[in-house]
C-alpha cells in the first residue's frame, strides 16, 4: 500500500500550484483506469481490432 501512497504524493506533486481537488481526483482517476487497462491487457482481456469493429459498428450504425 505504501508503493500507491507514494505513487500519489509524487501524481500531486507534479501538478500546477493553482490545481483544485477536481483535478487530483481527476488524475488519480485516469491512473486508475490506465492501470486497470495495463491489468487486464497482461491477462489477456483483449479484443482483437476487428472485434472492436463489429463490436463499434452496433453502436455507429443508426
Amino acid at each position: 500500500m505504501a508503493a500507491v501512497k507514494q505513487e500519489a504524493q509524487e501524481m500531486i506533486k507534479n501538478l500546477p500550484d493553482n490545481c483544485t481537488y477536481e483535478d487530483i481526483q481527476y488524475h488519480l482517476y485516469v491512473v486508475e483506469k490506465i492501470k486497470n487497462g495495463i491489468s487486464r491487457a497482461d491477462n489477456g482481456e483483449v479484443s482483437s481490432h476487428k472485434d472492436a469493429k463489429v463490436r463499434m459498428a452496433k453502436w455507429l450504425s443508426n
